[in-house]
């Protein structure tokens, strides 16, 4: 499965459920930079050069975000502190 870069642009409110938000898919993991500790990229199905977010992948996403903690699909930002 391809990676997707999470890159919320334009004006808010952004959101982790919206395929448009995601960049191009990756066969390789990206590189997150800092400086939060918040949603870098995720690893889906691809629909016509968007993710696929299914519920278990957005529970997933809600996990990975809610404990700070990376899952298998989901990758976050380093942290500064």
């Amino acid at each position: 499965m391809p990676w997707y870069p999470y890159n919320p642009t334009g004006t808010p409110p952004y959101s982790v459920t919206n395929p448009a938000f995601y960049g191009n898919p990756q066969a390789n993991q990206p590189t997150c930079p800092s400086p939060d500790n918040f949603l870098c990229t995720i690893q889906a199905n691809d629909s016509s050069g968007q993710p696929v977010i299914t519920f278990a992948l957005l529970e997933e996403i809600t996990f990975a975000l809610n404990n700070r903690t990376e899952t298998t699909n989901v990758k976050l930002r380093p942290s500064v502190v």
